[in-house]
């Protein structure tokens, strides 16, 4: 083995120095290495592709049958005009008899008493049109916006708010005397709106 490779070294140094062969070996190993590196970027995505001409049959001319149905008249489908339906009303609060807010109080809870019937006293505003139904309207936010249109109102609000505030966010216990200050003053409420008190 060692003979054979000291030949066939010797045999190539005579055709070309072994320095150019080192060069030559190294450029290769340098080639080699970069495209390794750098695959495969180099390689293409797509090879070039021969296409061979295609033979292509004449084509015959198409014979047309004469039709002999009647071609029927499209009618212009005319849309009817559009309905304006009236503008949503907000529901009425409601009338006699026991409301939730009352069987709440006899059941004796009366925070949540206190809560539905400040509900009825927001239903009450939106119904006759002094509040905009807005969701998240602080009761703070309900008593501006209620006291620039209707000013008489503040007072009574106020107090209701102060009201539910000290149940719901101070968590105080509620009394039957919340429910009946409460009941009161949808009264009053109801008396400034409509000038007239609730059944």
């Amino acid at each position: 083995m060692s003979r054979w490779w000291t030949e066939t070294v010797a045999a190539l140094g005579d055709v070309v120095p072994l320095p150019l062969v080192a060069l030559i070996l190294l450029a290769v190993a340098l080639l080699v290495a970069l495209g390794w590196y750098f695959f495969p970027a180099w390689v293409p995505r797509r090879l070039p592709r021969f296409a061979l001409p295609r033979w292509r049959r004449p084509r015959l001319p198409r014979l047309r049958l004469p039709r002999f149905r009647r071609r029927r008249a499209r009618r212009k489908r005319t849309e009817p005009p559009p309905v304006r339906l009236p503008a949503p009303r907000p529901p009425e609060p409601a009338a006699a008899g026991p409301g939730l807010a009352d069987r709440l109080a006899a059941e004796g809870r009366y925070a949540e008493a206190v809560r539905e019937r400040l509900r009825e006293m927001v239903r009450l505003l939106v119904f006759r049109q002094v509040v905009e139904p807005r969701p998240g309207l602080t009761v703070v936010e309900l008593t501006e916006a209620a006291a620039r249109t209707r000013p008489q109102v503040r007072p009574t609000l106020h107090a209701a708010g102060a009201i539910f505030s000290d149940l719901w966010y101070a968590q105080r216990p509620a009394t039957a005397a919340h429910d009946r200050r409460m009941r009161e003053l949808a009264t009053d409420l109801s008396r400034e709106l409509t000038g007239e008190e609730p059944r």
